[in-house]
């Protein structure tokens, strides 16, 4: 395989059943299976419709093996927007060919044209081949912050709090 067979491109509607098979993939390989709860009609309405996040496909001879999805975030101190990667995953047989560093320089690229001054994501601490990658790439562990999230029952109590 040669890496020059590579193509990257936006996802377009129709690539919802690669997208969301990739989903499934990345959830098998984060041990996360049970957390899939979407289905391709609702992702097809956030990518296409409602807009909140975007995707790139990664292509070696149109044979699609990766894929990473994005969105914006703000930050309130730059005063500006910057962009957040959700998800980055390239299929077991095509690692460690740069095609997972090419979707990254291809977010990357996307980022500084919008001007945004960062390019956050996270990453299971269990992971340590994707750790010591994203060093590789002069990426640096926020270790001083904890992520917190509200979902089900706490969501909707909290966004039901009577004042």
């Amino acid at each position: 395989m040669n890496i020059d067979n590579l193509t990257i491109r936006f996802a377009k509607p129709s690539d919802i059943p690669i997208i969301f098979s990739f989903i499934k993939q990345l959830a098998t390989y984060e041990r996360m299976d049970e957390h899939v709860v979407g289905d391709e009609k609702s992702l097809h309405k956030e990518l296409f419709t409602y807009k909140h996040a975007e995707v790139i496909l990664a292509f070696i001879d149109s044979v699609p093996v990766g894929f990473a999805l994005f969105h914006a975030n703000f930050s309130t101190f730059q005063t500006r927007s910057n962009m957040y990667l959700e998800d980055l995953f390239v299929l077991e047989a095509y690692r460690h060919k740069r095609i997972g560093k090419s979707l990254l320089s291809f977010v990357a690229a996307i980022a500084v044209e919008r001007a945004c001054m960062r390019l956050d994501w996270s990453c299971l601490d269990w992971n340590q081949p994707s750790i010591d990658f994203y060093h590789t790439l002069g990426a640096q562990s926020m270790d001083e912050w904890k992520i917190f999230r509200l979902k089900d029952q706490a969501l909707i109590d909290l966004a039901t709090l009577k004042k």
